[in-house]
């Protein structure tokens, strides 16, 4: 408790300022060098996570909503991969916008929206050897299957667009982009047009309903014809197939897709009404009766070296082959083993993606410039000759703060090995020493905010350097502002960052309350160039339209450290509403109160996420505007569990081991029957369950009066015995 105290200086009086840090702009906060997860402090790992987060949330956008990447799929396997590695290590820290609990990006404008019946998942990483054992073990672990090893299928990763297809009475019926996985596109007209996809199935008994997924994508060869024909018709050419496909598929014009060479390969389902064979590799042969192709290099696998000897053989073809992959995935091929592990997150328990390494590339740093994010933090970025790394052209490359320079001696004029899997912008790996020119002098890095001239200051234990400016700095309030109104936070259409970035220079928005007072300035607006009665009107009434917000959306638009979209319907769900949380965060700014044990017992938000939300509310200038925005809001209370079991809203804490099952299904089990599961034991917990060796919380438990259940009895209450 001592430490928490303790963070009221510099660090809760700037950082507890309206619209910290959730999820800043893209490039503008990369607060940390890379250090190894296990070198980090549990600061440095919060800011660093944190970090992951925005910058992981941006790829997706580029990715999945804009088929425009702007990092190769090796760069963002590493920024995936350093995520898990210190949420490994620190459990406590993952954030409830953490990418691993995110699959892929809000569906984007322009196409009906589709909500798929059985979420589409992502996957989660393997990078070497090593990683497949792991997840191999912990298959075994979870299955409780001692020293057997179930069978797996491998097959390759293809590097497409993941589209799901909707089959009733045999007939093709609706095709949707996987979106963020709860939610995609309805591209039914374009998915009609390849020839892969059947329109109708055949061959055997077909369900009534069959939803198949897989992944549609362009040939080599195709794509190089493609390109060729635009550059003949002065039309800019794609990137790589996997932009081809995705723009191909995602045209508002069918004839448009109908005209691209695309194929498609099918490997899983969704939602279907009748039973499954017994393995996933007799699946695929299911599908291929019903018409589907399916790729041919998948093979069934018996060990762990089985599955890296075709990782191995796919690897060493990868180059011949006529369409692009990024790596090879293992499935779990009993689906009743497929249904015990279930999914955590966003990922499956039974599959993993084993992906090719990254590319490097060597260049030289121009000049070392310094960007301002939205919580202050001071960024060097390296301005680089321009330089292609994984067929993309990159000139900028971040070096994450003053640490990162001094670890790597990095100059202005170095000579640099760069790699594309740490950033939005590229990270630079080593210096080459000895092919550094005489005379270059170590970078000094500022101490005053060159946005504002504020002090910047470094507080003990932290690695990035901070504007003092707060909202007196223009660079801090713009970014702010720009999260108030994003697409996940209040989503005022027409309020984009530009028009953000230029009325805070005017002086008319100072804080988001100023937003809904505009239509005061509306003939100040219509008198700006570019802007004429109708845009003017049509902001005005996106503004009104957003007067009415789900308190949820509220709560992420605040942009506390730490409180991503996960975290804000975590927070939601519990308070219900805004006079509720803001009532019970008052009280636990007294940490020995049960208000702050309550908060910290929350599944998923543990101490230090505690402390930037109270933060928040300790600065009386943020509850100044909470005051003036519930005076010009409606805000929607969000409604308790929908289902009706018998721990649904119920507190429920695992302890000891279990015999017929792991922790982390009884967990998940848990988690699915709409029960809390919290780490800690407390007076608002309601059932404690425990199995052998169960230790102090069993002792806690029975001091507080806490209902005690042994593992026989939770599988009565929870419907499994």
């Amino acid at each position: 408790m001592q430490r928490a105290r303790r963070r009221t200086s510099f660090s809760s009086r700037m950082t507890g300022r309206l619209f910290p840090d959730a999820m800043a702009a893209r490039q503008k906060d990369a607060p940390l060098a890379e250090k190894p997860a296990d070198t980090l402090s549990k600061t440095e790992a919060s800011e660093e996570l944190a970090r992951l987060a925005r910058e992981i949330a941006a790829h997706d956008e580029a990715y999945y909503q804009s088929d425009a990447p702007v990092i190769s799929d090796a760069a963002y396997d590493a920024l995936r991969q350093r995520n898990a590695a210190i949420e490994e290590r620190f459990p406590e820290l993952r954030r409830e916008d953490s990418p691993s609990l995110r699959v892929g990006a809000p569906p984007a404008k322009g196409f009906e929206k589709v909500r798929h019946a059985r979420p589409m998942l992502s996957l989660d990483n393997a990078f070497d050897e090593e990683d497949v054992t792991r997840f191999v073990d912990r298959v075994k672990r979870y299955l409780k299957l001692g020293d057997e090893t179930p069978a797996f299928v491998a097959e390759p990763k293809i590097d497409g667009l993941s589209v799901a297809l909707r089959y009733e009475k045999g007939h093709f019926t609706l095709g949707a982009t996987r979106g963020d996985g709860t939610e995609g596109e309805n591209i039914t007209r374009n998915l009609a047009t390849v020839k892969d996809i059947p329109g109708r199935l055949t061959g055997g008994a077909v369900p009534p309903v069959v939803e198949v997924r897989g992944e549609v994508f362009m040939a080599k060869d195709d794509f190089a014809r493609l390109n060729e024909s635009r550059r003949q018709n002065d039309e800019p050419p794609f990137a790589n197939p996997r932009n081809a496909a995705a723009g191909s598929v995602r045209q508002l014009d069918p004839a448009v897709t109908t005209r691209r060479p695309l194929q498609f390969f099918a490997y899983a389902w969704g939602e279907i009404s009748a039973d499954l064979p017994a393995t996933y590799w007799d699946f695929l042969g299911q599908l291929k009766g019903w018409g589907f192709p399916v790729n041919p290099l998948a093979e069934h696998c018996r060990d762990v070296r089985a599955m890296l000897d075709v990782y191995a053989r796919i690897a060493a073809r990868r180059a011949e082959l006529n369409y692009d992959i990024d790596g090879v995935v293992y499935k779990v091929d009993r689906l009743d083993y497929q249904d015990r592990l279930g999914m955590v997150s966003r990922a499956p328990r039974w599959a993993i993606a084993h992906k090719f390494p990254a590319e490097q590339a060597e260049t030289r740093i121009r000049e070392i410039t310094i960007q301002v994010g939205r919580t202050g933090a001071l960024t060097p970025v390296a301005q680089l000759e321009p330089v292609t790394v994984g067929g993309v052209v990159v000139s900028r490359a971040t070096l994450h703060n003053e640490d990162e320079i001094a670890r790597k001696d990095i100059r202005e004029g170095d000579y640099v090995v760069i790699q594309r899997a740490g950033d939005v912008i590229p990270q630079v790996v080593r210096v080459i020493v000895e092919k550094r020119p005489k005379g270059l002098k170590p970078y000094v890095f500022p101490d005053t905010c060159p946005a504002c001239q504020s002090q910047a200051i470094r507080e003990p234990g932290e690695a990035v350097r901070r504007c003092t400016g707060g909202l007196v700095c223009p660079a801090q309030l713009v970014e702010r502002l720009r999260h108030f109104v994003s697409r996940d936070a209040f989503d005022i259409e027409g309020l984009g960052a530009r028009h953000v970035e230029a009325f805070t220079a005017e002086g008319l928005l100072k804080s988001p309350v100023d937003i809904f007072h505009l239509r005061d300035h509306a003939d100040e607006l219509r008198s700006r160039e570019g802007w004429g009665e109708k845009s003017v009107e049509n902001l005005l009434a996106a503004i009104e339209d957003r007067r009415t917000i789900p308190f949820e959306r509220l709560i992420y638009a605040l942009g506390i450290r730490q409180v991503g979209q996960a975290t804000a319907r975590l927070l939601a769900r519990h308070y219900h509403d805004l006079p509720t949380w803001r009532r019970a965060m008052a009280a636990a700014q007294d940490h020995e109160s049960d208000a702050y044990a309550e908060l910290t017992n929350i599944y998923g938000i543990g101490e230090d996420m505690a402390e930037d939300i109270l933060g928040f509310f300790a600065e009386a200038h943020n509850r100044d505007i909470l005051d003036r925005l519930e005076e010009e809001l409606t805000i929607e209370a969000t409604e308790g569990p929908a289902m009706d079991t018998p721990v649904s809203g119920k507190t429920i804490v695992f302890t000891g081991a279990l015999d017929t099952m792991g922790r982390s299904e009884a967990k998940a089990r848990a988690e699915a029957l709409g029960a809390r599961v919290s780490n800690s034991v407390s007076k608002k917990t309601d059932y404690v369950v425990v199995g052998a060796d169960a230790g102090s919380k069993e002792r806690k438990a029975r001091e507080l009066g806490v209902t005690i259940l042994n593992e026989e009895e939770w599988r009565r209450l929870a419907g499994e015995a």
